[in-house]
């Protein structure tokens, strides 16, 4: 074996990959497979991202570093503008840029709008949710997309793992060679504080209403381990009420969702406060750390 050949074999390969796309195409449950564990919240109502969240992926040879960011939509409130210019950014200075389409869906002129954000030419498609999409859904989204001229195409499905080897492989051999950004045990950039506070309202989303989940907020207000006081935010009295639910059950359940995710003993207390139209406040977006 040639040395030009050792040292090609012992190249290593890292960078950045974002995936951007409409809100409820399964970003989130993409980085999640791919990483192996929970890094972002998911929930089948919209918007459900806030942040820009980052999980690693380490391998022998590679490190890939997936952003999921906020779906992109039309805003309406300073919360929306916030996680717009939010996903807009985390486009920028990356390796890669990957479109997340939803193969249940016709493609519409949201993906349009999505996909006129970005250099689709130097990005890759992927079709999702091929396990619940028929056939000629997948392929009818697959024809519909070609006309963007991205780089690659890749039908998957986030919830079963089908077809993510194959786009988790063709990333790693198109970064360019690099460190490795994060240690081998490290799977997230996400603080403990925020991945807990999320958490919560991942379950609150699971149990309240639908015209519920854009007016909660949550933070950590508390954090004596194992003691953890986490404070939801709504936006009016009567939404406090719709949190707390009849004789608590809605808290209540909640609370023991959220606990089943945390380390055994950990005592967690949750809180509701009223901050009136929180969302339409900059201010008030930017310091619950939006």
């Amino acid at each position: 074996m040639t040395d030009e050949t050792t040292e090609a074999s012992e190249s290593y390969t890292s960078g950045f990959v974002t995936f951007v796309g409409r809100p409820n195409v399964g970003k989130s449950s993409l980085v999640n497979a791919i990483c192996g564990r929970k890094i972002s919240i998911v929930s089948d109502k919209p918007q459900t991202t806030r942040h820009r969240i980052m999980g690693v992926l380490t391998r022998p040879t590679s490190q890939l570093i997936f952003v999921d960011t906020p779906g992109l939509h039309k805003p309406v409130t300073a919360l929306g503008e916030r996680v717009n210019a939010t996903a807009i950014e985390s486009t920028k200075d990356v390796d890669m840029t990957c479109l997340v389409l939803d193969a249940t869906m016709p493609f519409g002129k949201g993906d349009r709008w999505v996909s006129d954000r970005i250099d689709v030419s130097k990005a890759v498609v992927i079709v999702n949710k091929t396990d619940v999409a028929k056939p000629q859904q997948v392929l009818g989204m697959l024809q519909a997309a070609s006309s963007l001229g991205a780089k690659e195409y890749f039908p998957m499905s986030a919830k079963n793992g089908e077809g993510i080897g194959p786009l988790v492989d063709y990333l790693a051999a198109s970064l360019p060679e690099g460190p490795q950004y994060f240690p081998n045990d490290e799977v997230s950039d996400l603080p403990e504080e925020r991945w807990v506070a999320e958490l919560v309202r991942e379950q609150l989303l699971a149990v309240t209403r639908d015209e519920l989940p854009y007016s909660i907020a949550t933070e950590v207000a508390e954090w004596e381990w194992p003691r953890i006081r986490v404070n939801i935010i709504v936006e009016r009295d009567s939404q406090k009420g719709m949190v707390i639910g009849k004789g608590g059950l809605i808290l209540k359940r909640a609370g023991e969702l959220a606990r089943k995710q945390l380390p055994e003993g950990v005592y967690l207390e949750l809180r509701v406060k009223v901050d009136k139209d929180w969302q339409r406040k900059p201010e008030r977006v930017q310091r619950l750390g939006y």
